[in-house]
């Protein structure tokens, strides 16, 4: 039976030109090989499985080729290629900091440094993980770091460059390894899957991409694993299944429910996904991305952002077109709250639900279909009786606004005759077109009434009062008392950052309470820190003990006679 190589490994780059993703990066090396510009320390960071290790070794196995191709790629064929290619190369070493992170490890490295190479014209020392070194290795490694002998090449390798020392950061030259991207990926594992004489779907390839996360290793693991499971013919359902990946199928479902306002729809939908095992927070924020990709999909400039396979594309773009923007705005908005709250809920389920309701009546009640921006505008008092049909009432409430809307004065009495208007008339063509612009009528609906600050008090408390369940803002809101400022705004002053937030997070429910409790819809708020607040003194055990003894003289006294010390 044949040794079976995993897909990581045995395509594992072995030229610059195999690099997949890291274009930028393999020129600029490639060029300092032609140049004769080599550093003498290079820090690769970035995530797992891009490529930071196969550079490093490429790298190395480059600069010691005695006959360099055209391209600036090694041979394969001298004495220093083929030794590196048979794992016998006396030039390259490789030291794991993750198992030798000590001060010896590190010394043994530096007494290695000081032999010359045989063959070849560097020694180059590609050390992994290099964040896991202690704090006295890093310090041992930096002088032979900054000066090393001329024939010496340091290469580090880390996936967390935040935790490297400044001082060994100065000493390299950094290449920061970016993401895979998802394009990249899928071309790699259809190479791969025709050189195994495995059949995959591109769909099933796009979602194992996503799966892996720009990380290129991960997603041919992947690959292994789903060509293991399908016995060599790679579909979507059998990607989905294996992975436990929720489709599309019911993203788009749901998002159709939803433009029809079927609440009962996709409550059952959710209920068929909890069942099948999904998590309730992966759905949500399944969600949210699906939006997300339906609103990229409404303009050509953003289809750039969209990262899907090319079959499903099309199924996106003609969703899109029946979402209008300003609903996906407020879809996303729900559903990444709903993410936030996810984790605190006690009833995780009924938080779902009650998002998907509000999902549904985002079209119901036409908060932002553009083809019925009329529903937008707020009802309007019976003209004449309150008794009037459905239909008249439909037909008066399509008048125009400023026709219809006078403060303080005696209602408008409009003929019965008018009310009894056929269907095929319109009650527009008989009532004049005014010319004042609607949105000034509709700005005069705000109340103004005028109040004091201890009106506003009362209210702050009152309001304090009802939010008992929250103890942290009941308590943020009785220590922080509003002051009254000029044109209806008052200024909230709190001790940290944290009840900042905490009255942020708060402050819509707020507002609209305070301007129904003082009919005064013009009410604003802002919140600051104050930077005035004095911090605590830490008072030592002596400063403690005398003021003790100042309260209580006979302190002292017990001191004296069992023969005792302060700490």
């Amino acid at each position: 039976m044949d040794n079976y190589i995993v897909s990581a490994r045995k395509y594992r780059p072995s030229t610059f030109n195999n690099v997949v993703g890291q274009k930028s990066l393999t020129t600029t090396l490639k060029n300092a090989i032609l140049n004769n510009k080599l550093a003498h320390a290079y820090l690769f960071s970035g995530p797992r499985g891009v490529g930071k290790t196969s550079c490093a070794r490429i790298f190395a196995k480059t600069i010691n080729c005695m006959n360099l191709t055209d391209g600036c790629e090694s041979c394969n064929a001298c004495e220093s290629c083929m030794s590196f290619n048979e794992l016998r190369s006396l030039n390259i070493h490789e030291l794991d900091a993750a198992s030798n992170n000590s001060v010896d490890d590190i010394r043994s490295l530096i007494d290695q440094v000081r032999i010359p190479p045989q063959i070849g014209k560097y020694k180059v020392y590609i050390i992994d993980e290099v964040h896991m070194l202690s704090q006295q290795a890093f310090n041992a490694f930096l002088k032979t770091l900054e000066e090393p002998p001329k024939y010496a090449i340091f290469i580090l390798a880390t996936t967390e460059k935040q935790k490297v020392l400044a001082t060994i950061l100065s000493r390299c030259q950094v290449y920061d390894f970016t993401r895979i991207s998802i394009a990249d990926m899928v071309e790699h594992l259809q190479y791969v899957a025709s050189n195994e004489n495995i059949t995959a779907e591109p769909e099933a390839l796009n979602v194992i991409a996503q799966k892996a996360d720009g990380g290129l290793r991960d997603a041919l693991s992947i690959f292994d694993q789903v060509a293991s499971y399908t016995g060599g013919n790679i579909s979507y359902l059998s990607v989905i299944e294996n992975l436990n990946v929720l489709d599309y199928e019911y993203h788009f479902r749901i998002t159709e429910a939803m433009l029809k306002g079927e609440v009962r729809s996709c409550l059952l939908l959710l209920n068929e996904i909890l069942e099948k095992g999904f998590d309730g927070q992966h759905f949500i924020t399944g969600l949210a991305a699906h939006f997300r990709d339906l609103l990229v999909c409404r303009d050509e400039s953003t289809l750039v952002l969209f990262e899907v396979g090319a079959s499903i594309r099309d199924r996106y773009k003609e969703m899109a077109k029946q979402c209008p923007e300003q609903l996906l705005f407020r879809a996303i908005e729900l559903a990444n709250q709903c993410d936030l709250d996810y984790r605190d809920s006690r009833n995780k389920r009924l938080l779902l639900e009650l998002t998907l309701i509000q999902l549904c009546q985002l079209c119901e009640t036409g908060q932002t279909m553009p083809d019925e921006k009329k529903k937008l505008i707020r009802p309007i008092p019976d003209f004449a009786s309150t008794e009037k049909t459905t239909e008249q009432q439909a037909q008066v409430s399509s008048a125009p606004i400023s026709t219809k809307i006078q403060h303080k004065e005696p209602t408008i009495s409009v003929p019965q005759n008018l009310l009894r208007v056929p269907k095929t008339t319109s009650l527009k063509s008989l009532v004049k077109e005014p010319e004042t612009p609607t949105l000034p009528v509709i700005e005069q609906l705000k109340q103004s009434t005028p109040f004091a600050e201890d009106d506003l008090l009362q209210c702050w408390d009152a309001y304090a009062e009802t939010i008992d369940a929250n103890a942290h803002l009941k308590n943020t809101m009785i220590n922080s008392k509003p002051v009254l400022l000029e044109n209806f705004n008052f200024e909230v002053r709190v001790h940290n950052p944290a009840q900042k937030e905490e009255l942020l997070g708060h402050c819509l429910d707020l507002l609209k309470f305070l301007r129904a409790q003082l009919k005064n819809d013009l009410i604003q708020i802002s919140i600051r820190i104050d930077e005035k607040i004095e911090k605590k003194t830490v008072y030592t055990s002596a400063e403690k003990f005398e003021y003790l003894n100042n309260i209580n003289p006979l302190l002292s006294k017990l001191i004296d006679e069992f023969d005792l010390t302060v700490d």
